[in-house]
């Protein structure tokens, strides 16, 4: 049966069929002729240029298509006579253009010429060897009905089976070669973090050293990158975008190539949260001006390189009128859910929401969750959990909702109907305990509107919900922010600008509700950063703003510092929560550089850097301690502390004694300067004698001032004086 199938594909059915219609016009019999027989007469060529002709030498080989990787075989189909093959090849094409577009002409279903009904069996090529990969996976095991479970394989395969020795011989050992050490700068004895920043051509990659107040390179390479740099959310890979595609590295001492993911013209990259896939995604103008852009997007494992899943199409398929970005699409414009697990991927389309599992790659249920006007959508960070918002239609007949769907049952776990909705955000608490919608509403006369919050306690029974007006209902909301791991929240509410900034608690003593821990008032402020273990927040005051920052202990309620950086645009805190650098990146011409300032306010140093177009510290993983031994060592913090603080004291000390060595070595250096042109001086004495006409002295007091009148004719002005004579 193999035999048989590789024949009815190395001659295709189209080109058979032709053949034998011309044969049959000319009264040949193709069967009584030896093709391999044929000789043509000496000089003729047929037009077909020979070998040895200068074009051929000139130009570059043809590129050959060798084997059939972009073909399947579908096996374990019903046998069914000719009344049936429309029906039965529809069905087969419907279940196999889920994975991608079937190539034109690429479905064949052959037929037993003795009985007239199909084998059982079917061809189906694809584009690329890619498509028809993901297809086998796709369809391999699908259930057609109780007697036929299909079964798919690559058409290349059968011809690799078919090499297979009868005889078993044992697989060559090689030696081990260990790989990479990927997690290697996580063992610095000094516990540094690592940052990278790309400035001009270079990209550097740098320890933060703060205890000798300063940044150690690591790494320092020219044109890595053609547009931009970009650490997984682990800090595992370090990747760099190309016209060719993107590529991510990593290593033990310096950054070597892992992998490459090619896609021409790339634009935006994206890895899902734990670091198992890579989104990339190109734009490409259209022919015809009034049509929109065409998008592709390419799902990659990051491990092996291999294409999962690709997507193309225009830009209105990845895009609502409510929600543009990049090109008309939204960035990222799938988003992953299901925690690190990388269980789930959804995008957001018309009236739908598509939700892909990362085992196959399809659609859950195959088929798209529909909801009528659906306008955006947020998984939980933690669990298989997605926030959705539906605003009102019908002329407020209907209202808006927020709703909260299981995945992937796609069960609705709890729903609010929200009254006169102007806008809608949602902010997800990063442990999947709470979830915050900020809700503007119109007031009744809709010619203004106000905010309130409505807060979801996830994780207890039936999912309760609160509602927070702030003692101001119509000041404008600035800036919310959840603390991370924590149960607490940050806004800026009121008027440029000098608005205030309230602290709320989901836990306060002695209650179950929400309550507000304090209001500063008036601050030059438009930004909050957490820091990533919580209790400390810095406010900032950004862009059109002087940079002003106040370091704020949100356990105590009180400010640790103030501080200032002017013109800084960014604000970034390392993932130990123990330092933070403000940036001034290339979006200004001047003053381009970081600041690295500890948790508590405390300037360390600086770094200018011309043309800094990024700065982005290195993820840490999470911690392998269980939560229980954590909260014992922040029991025991005092006890831990006193090595390091005796660490600290001794690189103080270091310190020191450097800079002691250092001013030391500079008085040296000074000395034996002045020494060298001592010594010059009194080699040019007799010199200095010859031309002082034998006086010996360089005692400068020692000298008799002359005072010397010179005339000089500047110039003669000669005056002509006119006369009128009076007659």
């Amino acid at each position: 049966m193999v035999e048989a199938r590789l024949g009815f594909y190395h001659h295709p059915p189209q080109l058979l069929d032709g053949l034998e219609a011309r044969a049959r016009e000319l009264g040949i019999d193709l069967s009584s002729i030896d093709l391999d027989a044929i000789t043509l007469p000496a000089g003729e060529d047929l037009d077909t240029p020979s070998d040895d002709d200068e074009i051929l030498q000139n130009e570059d080989p043809p590129e050959v298509e060798m084997g059939f990787a972009n073909t399947i075989v579908v096996d374990n189909l019903p046998v069914v006579p000719p009344e049936k093959f429309e029906k039965l090849g529809n069905i087969i094409r419907k279940i196999f253009s889920h994975a991608s577009a079937i190539k034109e002409g690429g479905f064949w279903m052959p037929v037993n010429a003795d009985t007239n009904v199909t084998y059982g069996y079917c061809f189906i090529e694809y584009n690329t060897p890619q498509e028809a990969q993901l297809a086998r996976e796709m369809g391999n095991g699908y259930k057609l009905d109780k007697s036929h479970i299909l079964v798919v394989n690559i058409f290349d395969d059968f011809e690799r089976y078919m090499k297979v020795p009868d005889e078993w011989t044992a697989a060559e050992t090689k030696p081990y070669t260990p790989g990479e050490n990927l997690h290697k700068w996580l063992t610095d004895e000094n516990a540094r973090d690592q940052f990278v920043m790309r400035a001009g051509t270079y990209t550097e990659v740098y320890w933060n050293d703060a205890r000798q107040l300063s940044s150690e390179l690591i790494y320092q390479h020219q044109f890595w990158t053609d547009c931009f740099i970009q650490w997984s959310p682990l800090g595992t890979y370090l990747a760099t975008v190309h016209r060719q595609g993107s590529q991510v590295w990593g290593g033990e001492d310096k950054f070597v190539r892992l992998m490459r993911f090619a896609h021409p013209q790339v634009e935006l990259i994206d890895f899902s949260p734990g670091e198992r896939f890579l989104v990339t995604y190109s734009s490409h103008k259209p022919s015809n001006p009034r049509d929109t852009h065409k998008v592709v997007l390419n799902i990659f494992d990051v491990r092996t390189g291999k294409l999962m899943r690709d997507f193309k199409g225009s830009a209105d398929e990845f895009t609502t009128a409510e929600n543009i970005g990049f090109s008309g699409v939204p960035w990222p414009c799938f988003r992953w859910g299901g925690g690190k697990d990388d269980k789930y991927f959804a995008r957001l389309g018309k009236n739908t929401i598509s939700i892909y599992e990362t085992h196959t790659f399809s659609l859950i249920d195959k088929k798209s969750l529909k909801i009528e006007n659906v306008v955006d959508f947020c998984w939980s960070p933690t669990d298989p959990m997605v926030a959705l918002f539906v605003p009102e239609m019908g002329g407020g007949n209907h209202p808006a909702r927020v709703s909260l769907m299981q995945i992937p049952g796609k069960e609705e776990l709890r729903q609010k109907n929200l009254f006169s909705v102007s806008d809608c955000k949602m902010y997800w608490q990063s442990n999947g305990e709470y979830l915050a919608v900020q809700v503007d509403r119109y007031t009744k006369t809709k010619k203004s509107t106000y905010t309130g919050f409505e807060l979801f306690r996830i994780k207890e029974r039936d999912i309760p919900i609160e509602v927070l007006e702030l003692d101001n209902k119509n000041d404008k909301i600035i800036a919310f922010a959840w603390e991370p791991k924590g149960h607490r929240f940050a806004v800026i509410h009121g008027d440029d600008p000098n608005p205030d900034i309230s602290f709320y608690c989901m836990q306060a003593a002695n209650t179950s509700r929400v309550s507000k821990l304090t209001t500063l008032k008036s601050k030059e402020a438009n930004a909050l950063y957490w820091c990533p273990t919580g209790h400390f927040i810095l406010i900032a005051g950004l862009k059109g703003f002087t940079g002003k920052l106040e370091f704020y202990n949100v356990d105590e309620l009180e400010t640790m510092a103030t501080g200032e950086h002017f013109m800084a645009t960014d604000i970034k805190w390392d993932p130990t929560g123990r330092y933070v650098a403000t940036v001034v990146t290339a979006v200004h011409e001047m003053e381009n550089g970081f600041q690295i300032w500890s948790f508590s306010g405390k300037f360390l140093y600086k770094l200018s850097k011309d043309h800094l177009y990024q700065f982005s510290w290195r993820p840490r993983p999470p911690a392998l301690l269980a939560p229980e031994k954590e909260e014992e060592i922040m029991r025991n913090l005092k006890k831990y502390s006193k090595k390091y603080e005796q660490e600290d004291r001794d690189a103080s000390n270091q310190m020191t004694e450097q800079e002691r060595v250092k001013r030391t070595q500079l008085e040296e250096e000074w000395a034996a300067w002045v020494a060298k042109w001592k010594q010059l001086h009194e080699e040019d004495h007799s010199h200095r004698m010859e031309l002082r006409d034998g006086d010996a002295s360089d005692d400068e007091e020692e000298y008799e001032a002359k005072e010397v009148e010179v005339e000089e004719v500047v110039g003669i002005i000669e005056e002509v004086v006119a006369f009128e004579l009076d007659h």
